[in-house]
């Protein structure tokens, strides 16, 4: 087996047809026309993304993170490696209680050409912490925000020591009034990023081009040409046509076949986990969930479906985030019962290619402890909205544990939490709710990560989630291709310092 030539740590940082991909980028892949290059020679990057938009590329969903991606749109704060918040359409900001108030940069503009003001923010997080449903990164923050001269006041109905990083979230980005004009949020010509987002062919493409008056300077490349490729290997496939100049998410089974110096292998934040319904149906009893982990082989997953690429899950808390190691202690779970040949319908999706091979491996070890398994398996965009209302028994996700805040305290109340917005596996558990209650109050620094870990653990004991494997993403990159980003975190690709020679 052939590895990356690169591995990224987190502070560094079936088949298709070949018709499928004739032309894929061909409408603009040389395109110079936006202007002179700045640094770049006048290349148009085209990136092949995995996930279409499932909400019409609204920042109060999860295609927020394709604009952070695309840097097109921009929030208030960004993190830095060790998750630490730095400016960014604020310039500083400080804390009084449960009130942040944050300084507004002064002379960026929206791309429509409007001014970038206190108001601007008010009415961009105010749409927010309204929306239904919330964003992620609010879910249980009862949160208001007020102009005050050049800076905004966010206030929250409790003391939140992470007021910052969840402002960091691209869910939270900050767009021109033209994006709340109708029911839904549209970012197209509304951001504040190096790029404008001009152009949205529904679910397969988008065209992104420079912003010559982008506060942060001119970007290097002429624009962005994006193609949704939900298939795996013939997302892979435009990186060795030369289709595309970078390619997300390529699949393990691919990253072989392609030139070992055009693939990046980067360590994610990221859990394949087996959630159980713990709300009605065989798994509601904790034995039988019991009997589910005790029949996971996670070693064998990760060495024959992802060849060896992955680490094998001690937590819900992997590699990317070593302190939890360290503080991690063993938990007391229920004691396995008979499956005796209940039924089980275990749901995944397609777009990332490996969940279906897991699926099946995980029914064929199912059925041998002594349960029946059916499968269904979509694309995510067919399946999300089933599993969040519980018609699975069990569910297998990919899961970003720090996506939204850079703290896996958001992820935790997410995902585990009696009111989490993504609590697919139905959980409402009194211990839970004041585990991960304690560890949202408590300030950031040792005695944070402690409690998470401690969270972490609560969840752990009502088998409500079985962590399998933590992922590595491969990235492919074009050998044109100047200064891409690598993120674990999912939020950087295309930077105003990229582009292709």
């Amino acid at each position: 087996m052939r590895l990356p030539a690169r591995l990224l740590s987190l502070s560094a940082v079936t088949a298709a047809s070949a018709l499928l991909l004739t032309g894929c980028f061909s409408e603009s892949a040389s395109d110079d026309s936006a202007g002179g290059s700045a640094g770049g020679d006048g290349k148009r990057v085209r990136v092949a993304m995995m996930n279409p938009p499932r909400s019409g590329l609204s920042p109060l969903s999860d295609d927020a993170f394709k604009l952070s991606r695309w840097s097109t749109a921009e929030t208030l704060v960004t993190l830095d490696a060790d998750g630490d918040a730095e400016p960014a359409l604020a310039t500083k900001w400080q804390q009084n209680a449960r009130t942040w108030t944050f300084e507004i940069r002064d002379g960026v503009t929206f791309h429509d050409g409007t001014k970038l003001t206190a108001e601007s923010v008010v009415r961009s997080l105010t749409r927010a912490a309204t929306a239904s449903p919330k964003p992620r990164i609010l879910d249980g923050v009862d949160l208001t925000v007020k102009a005050d001269g050049d800076s905004v006041a966010v206030t929250t109905g409790t003391e939140d020591p992470l007021v910052p990083q969840r402002l960091s979230s691209p869910q939270l980005s900050i767009l021109a009034a033209k994006a709340y004009r109708g029911k839904t949020v549209s970012p197209v010509g509304a951001g504040t990023g190096p790029f404008e987002l001009t152009k949205v062919n529904g679910t397969s493409s988008a065209t992104l081009d420079r912003y010559d008056d982008y506060w942060g300077g001119t970007a290097k490349s002429p624009g962005i040409d994006v193609k949704f490729v939900p298939d795996g290997t013939a997302r892979a496939a435009t990186l060795r046509s030369g289709e595309a100049d970078v390619v997300e998410a390529v699949p393990v089974s691919q990253a072989a076949l392609l030139d070992e110096d055009l693939v990046t292998e980067v360590p994610m934040p990221r859990t394949n986990t087996l959630y159980l319904n713990t709300g009605s149906g065989p798994f509601k009893d904790a034995s039988l969930r019991a009997a589910a982990r005790e029949a996971v082989d996670a070693e064998s997953i990760v060495k024959g479906v992802y060849e060896g690429r992955a680490d094998v899950a001690k937590g819900l808390l992997g590699p990317a985030l070593p302190w939890a190691a360290d503080l991690r202690e063993p938990v007391q779970r229920a004691k396995s019962g008979d499956p005796n040949g209940r039924t089980i319908t275990i749901g995944t999706f397609t777009d990332r290619a490996e969940l279906p091979e897991v699926a099946q491996t995980l029914q064929q070890r199912l059925q041998k402890a002594g349960f029946k398994v059916k499968l269904d398996v979509r694309e995510y965009a067919n399946i999300e909205s089933d599993a969040l209302a519980g018609e699975f028994d069990a569910f297998i996700l990919s899961r970003a544990t720090v996506l939204d805040s850079g703290d896996p305290a958001a992820y935790l109340y997410s995902d585990f939490g009696s009111k989490g917005s993504f609590n697919i596996s139905q959980l409402s558990d009194r211990k839970v709710d004041a585990a991960l209650e304690k560890a949202a109050g408590t300030k950031t620094g040792d005695a944070r990560r402690r409690a998470v870990v401690d969270a972490e653990a609560a969840v752990l004991a009502t088998d409500a989630a079985i962590p399998m494997l933590h992922e590595r993403v491969i990235q492919g990159d074009a050998a044109g291709v100047v200064d891409v980003e690598h993120d674990p975190r999912e939020r950087a690709l295309i930077t105003a310092d990229t582009y292709v020679k």
